[in-house]
């Protein structure tokens, strides 16, 4: 399973943002989403999105093997994370997070929750 973006169909509304939030976190807030949405000024409504492709950089750089594969997903084992931010310091794609409120990294882990409410299928869940 992967879950795609198309740029191209966003309209930047933040709904993917809100529900991974909720989702993985019990909060409405789209700055705890596992996923990212960047303006690509000057040019008016045309929005970028990024996310994880589960390339598995994040695992390879941990020191103490705090992310571990599971069926083709890298889940972060938060007991086992030292808080060191290597992971998030060579996630390519800058969409390995930390936030003060939690005590390890985030990442997607592949919920599907985004790709469900997303009203334009800029995201869009694919089978392998």
């Amino acid at each position: 399973m992967k879950l795609i973006a198309k740029s191209e169909h966003c309209s930047g509304c933040g709904a993917c943002k809100l529900v991974c939030g909720l989702t993985n976190f019990g909060q409405v807030n789209p700055a705890m989403a596992a996923l990212s949405i960047h303006g690509r000024f000057p040019a008016p409504g045309v929005y970028e999105i990024r996310l994880c492709d589960q390339c598995g950089v994040c695992a390879e750089a941990c020191p103490v093997e705090a992310i571990e594969e599971e069926n083709g997903i890298f889940l972060v084992d938060t007991d086992a994370c030292i808080t060191c931010g290597e992971c998030v310091d060579a996630c390519p794609h800058g969409v390995m997070f930390e936030h003060a409120r939690l005590d390890a990294p985030i990442k997607c882990t592949l919920c599907k929750a985004c790709a469900a409410v997303c009203p334009r299928d800029a995201l869009v869940i694919a089978e392998d």
